[in-house]
C-alpha cells in the first residue's frame, strides 16, 4: 500500500501468486493505484488509505478502519500477502485483514504476529525489495510460472502513442522525487539537459502535475518539457523508447526497469542500494554511497551542501549516459503538439 515505485516491484511477486489464483486482487493506496493497474496479473484493484504507510499519514479513525473491513469482507478473498518494505509493519493491515474473515494472511515480520499472520515469513535485511516480496510468495506456495526470469513488467494498454520522428535517438531526464532528501538540484539537473542537449540528444523532461515549474526551468536549456503531461502509462510508452533515462531513487526508475530502459541512477544512499537499485536492467549508480549517513532514512537531508549527491558533475552524468545508452529509437513529439 505504498506510493507507484513499491507497487512496481511486488510484480513478480504478484505473477507468481497469479499463477495459481482464480483471481488477484490488488490493495493499493491512492498514490500506488495507476501502477497497481499496469501490473501483469492483477485483475482488479481496491483502493484505500493506509495511515500506517502513507507520508504524510491520513489519520486513522473508527470509522477508516471499519471502511477498510468492510471493503476486505466483500472481496470475499481465500488468501492475502501483506508486502512491506523493511522498514514498515505488516500488523496493522494484517489485524484489518483478520477482522475482515480473511482465513490464511502471510507477511515478513519481525515482530511477534499473535494470531495475525498464518505465515510469519523471515527473510535476510541485506536483499533487494524484489527478492523480498516474491520471497513471501513463494513461503505461501505460489511460484513464478516456468521461463518467468522475475523481471518487473507493465502491461501498457494500446492506445494512440504520440507521432515520432524516425531515427532520433533522445534520454528521459526526470529531476522530481517523492522525498527531497533524494533529490539531485534543479540547477544541476537544468545543466546537465543543456549538456546532453549540447551533445546531440533530444532531452524530455517528465514529471508530475505539481512538478511543473520544476519541469519547466530544468527544461529550459535545451529540453522539452513534458512536466503534468503524461499519466502513468503515457510516461511508461515514453520511456520504454528512450535511449536512457537520468532519475533518482524513485519510481519512474522502476518504470524504467519495467521497460528494459537503461537507468543513470541518482542514488542517494537515504535508503540501502542493494534493496532498491534498479532490478535487472542495465544501469549506474552515481552518488557517494559511502556517507557516514548513509541509511540516515532522512525526508530532507540535514547535512549541508547535501554531500551524496551535489557533487555530482553534470558533465559526469552525461557521460554515464553515453555509456548506457542504447542505439538511436524513435522519439516521441510533444502531447497534443508539433515537433519539439
Amino acid at each position: 500500500m505504498d506510493r507507484l515505485g513499491d507497487v512496481l516491484l511486488s510484480g513478480p511477486a504478484v505473477r507468481a501468486v497469479a499463477g495459481g489464483a482464480d483471481s488477484v486482487t490488488f490493495l493499493a493506496s491512492p498514490s500506488g493505484a495507476a501502477a497497481a493497474r499496469l501490473l501483469p496479473g492483477v485483475d482488479r484493484v481496491v483502493v484505500q488509505r493506509a495511515g500506517w504507510i502513507e507520508d504524510p499519514a491520513p489519520p486513522v479513525t473508527d470509522a477508516s478502519a471499519r471502511s477498510m473491513v468492510e471493503a476486505i469482507r466483500r472481496l470475499d478473498v481465500d488468501e492475502a500477502l501483506v508486502l512491506t518494505s523493511f522498514h514498515q509493519s505488516p500488523l496493522p493491515l494484517a489485524l484489518l485483514l483478520r477482522m475482515a474473515g480473511v482465513p490464511r494472511i502471510g507477511a515478513v515480520s519481525v515482530d511477534y504476529p499473535g494470531a495475525l499472520l498464518d505465515v510469519r515469513h523471515h527473510v535476510d535485511d541485506e536483499v533487494h525489495e524484489v527478492r523480498r516480496a516474491l520471497s513471501l510468495a513463494q513461503a505461501m506456495g505460489h511460484q513464478l510460472p516456468v521461463g518467468d526470469a522475475g523481471r518487473l513488467q507493465v502491461h501498457l494498454p494500446h492506445r494512440d502513442v504520440p507521432r515520432i520522428a524516425p531515427g532520433a535517438g533522445y534520454v528521459v531526464v526526470h529531476p522530481g522525487t517523492s522525498v527531497p532528501a533524494r533529490a539531485w538540484s534543479p540547477a544541476s539537473h537544468g545543466a546537465l539537459v543543456g549538456c546532453l542537449a549540447a551533445r546531440g540528444w533530444r532531452v524530455f523532461v517528465t514529471g508530475g502535475p505539481a512538478e511543473r515549474a520544476l519541469t519547466s526551468a530544468v527544461a529550459a536549456p535545451g529540453g522539452v518539457d513534458l512536466g503534468g503531461r503524461l499519466d502513468l502509462a503515457e510516461l511508461a510508452h515514453l520511456v520504454k523508447g528512450a535511449a536512457a533515462i537520468v532519475v533518482a531513487n524513485t519510481g519512474p526508475a522502476h518504470l524504467a526497469a519495467a521497460v528494459g530502459t537503461p537507468v543513470v541512477s541518482l542514488y542517494a544512499p537515504t535508503v540501502p542500494a542493494v534493496r532498491w537499485r534498479p532490478w535487472m536492467v542495465p544501469h549506474v549508480l552515481l552518488g557517494q554511497q559511502d556517507i557516514p549517513c548513509a541509511g540516515c532514512r532522512a525526508r530532507a537531508c540535514p547535512v549541508p551542501g547535501h554531500p551524496c549527491l551535489d557533487h555530482l558533475h553534470p558533465e559526469e552524468v552525461a557521460e554515464a549516459v553515453e555509456r548506457l545508452a542504447r542505439p538511436a529509437v524513435a522519439v516521441p513529439a510533444p502531447m497534443g503538439g508539433g515537433p519539439p
